[in-house]
């Protein structure tokens, strides 16, 4: 690891599970795309950063998704957790592959394929320069991995919550079907609650704001954009008070 500076020690990033996705075949778990995924999060590692993950699931099922089918939200909510499980062990495995040392610790008991979430055990490893991986939400129906996101964030004491995403911040509305959408460069987390934006739900926004963790919005498929964000630079859209 390298001793440059970083303004940030501990992080967590957010991903959704489309960032798995290839965008041209669509195929749900593209091993190429996780591949470069893992360089990106290698670099930040690299650089001395404490880095923990919480991967959603949208790309191979979204509770959501199932009422309309009969599901129940909170069926669906339990499956969509599974998701969550296979996409963290996925890249766990193209992480390791490239010499990154990884655990994954599951919200919902699994101990054949991933730890139980222990916050001593997690910090642990964190201090020890792996990568840890929170699968399964909070293990709960009716929270969304942006809640988890939040949670495990201020479990561990992250010194940011970064979600990475498709477009470069947040926009007053959607930038690809309005030309003329603005992009928010400071928010607070009021304003982000007020406003109704949809980058994250209203309770991930409240825990962040009740543990005084800084939220950036980021374009994650942009090159080096992570690491302009490790090094504070004025990238994406920030949110805190």
């Amino acid at each position: 690891m390298t001793d440059a500076p970083t303004r940030y020690k501990r992080i967590l990033l957010k991903l959704s599970g489309e960032t798995l996705l290839n965008p041209i075949t669509h195929m749900n778990l593209d091993a190429d795309v996780i591949r470069k995924v893992a360089l990106q999060i290698q670099a930040v590692r690299d650089r001395g950063v404490e880095i923990a993950l919480v991967v959603g699931g949208g790309n191979i099922y979204r509770g959501l998704s199932g009422e309309k089918h009969g599901i129940s939200r909170s069926q669906g909510d339990y499956m969509g957790m599974l998701a969550t499980c296979i996409n963290s062990l996925a890249l766990q495995a193209s992480l390791e592959q490239i010499g990154v040392e990884t655990r994954v610790m599951s919200a919902i008991t699994m101990p054949r394929v991933a730890e139980p979430f222990i916050l001593r055990r997690a910090t642990r490893h964190l201090s020890k320069g792996r990568v840890v991986i929170f699968a399964a939400g909070t293990g709960n129906p009716f929270f969304t991995t942006d809640s988890a996101a939040a949670l495990r964030a201020s479990e561990i004491g992250a010194d940011c919550l970064m979600k990475g995403t498709k477009v470069d911040g947040i926009y007053d509305k959607d930038p690809v079907e309005y030309p003329d959408a603005k992009r928010y460069d400071n928010l607070t987390y009021q304003e982000a609650i007020s406003r109704q934006l949809k980058v994250m739900d209203t309770a991930a926004f409240s825990l962040c704001q009740e543990n005084h963790i800084p939220i950036v919005v980021f374009d994650f498929f942009k090159q080096d954009e992570l690491k302009r964000v490790i090094d504070g630079e004025n990238v994406g859209t920030r949110i805190q008070e």
